[in-house]
Parts: structure tokens; sequence; C-alpha cells
């Protein structure tokens, strides 16, 4: 039987990119406005870079559809931390944007079988 796009199970891109849909409307209902979206670069990629006030947030979304190996937080690992400050400094160098500070967000969702989302937002990770 040929599978339908109504009956196929998500790919795993398209579970990131849905996640990140729904990662930048959370921040931006919460008053954040989007500078870039998925800027890459040849040391990595930025999710979201958004304004909050006077700081300029980096923000990583991590989506998973299950539980299976642990909480999509969990998968931030100070190396990763590390590589998003890098990548901050790499965006801040390209972009002509006036900023108090910068900080590191990340947006940890677990998307359930009916795709609804259970947030975790951390600021300032």
């Amino acid at each position: 039987m040929t599978r339908t796009r109504t009956d196929a199970q998500p790919t795993r891109a398209s579970v990131g990119a849905d996640g990140e849909a729904f990662a930048e409307g959370h921040l931006t209902r919460a008053g954040m406005q989007v500078l870039d979206r998925n800027w890459r670069c040849s040391a990595g990629e930025i999710d979201l870079v958004l304004r909050d006030g006077d700081t300029i947030v980096v923000c990583e979304v991590k989506t998973r559809r299950s539980r299976t190996f642990g909480e999509p937080i969990e998968a931030i690992t100070r190396a990763k931390l590390g590589r998003l400050r890098r990548l901050a400094g790499r965006w801040l160098a390209e972009h002509e944007v006036s900023a108090r500070g910068v900080r590191i967000d990340i947006v940890a969702l677990h998307r359930d079988p009916e795709g609804n989302y259970a947030v975790q937002h951390v600021v300032g990770a």
C-alpha cells in the first residue's frame, strides 16, 4: 500500500521544522521580535535570533516525539552551548544591530501523537 501524505508518519525534519515554527510563535507571543531564522555559517546553525527589548536572543529549539531518549532539554550539552555562544558572536559580527546584551535561550518541546506541544523555555541557558 502506498502511503499518502495524510497517513504518513512525520519525518524527523518535519517535526523539527514544525517545532521551530511553534517555538517562534511562542516567543513572538511573549513579545520577542524575530531577526533571523535558520542562520548558517561554516561553524553551524542558529535556529532563531530574536530581540527581547535591548537583548539579542540566540535560541536553540529541540523537539522530540517521545521521551524514550530523555527530555528534549537533555540534548543540549555544554559543547552545544559553547557552539551557540560562538555562533552568536559570528552572527553579531555579520549584522549591524545594537543591543545591551546577548543571551542564549532554549525552547524544548515534546510533541505528542496528536501534535500538541509541551513547552519548556529556558531563559539565559
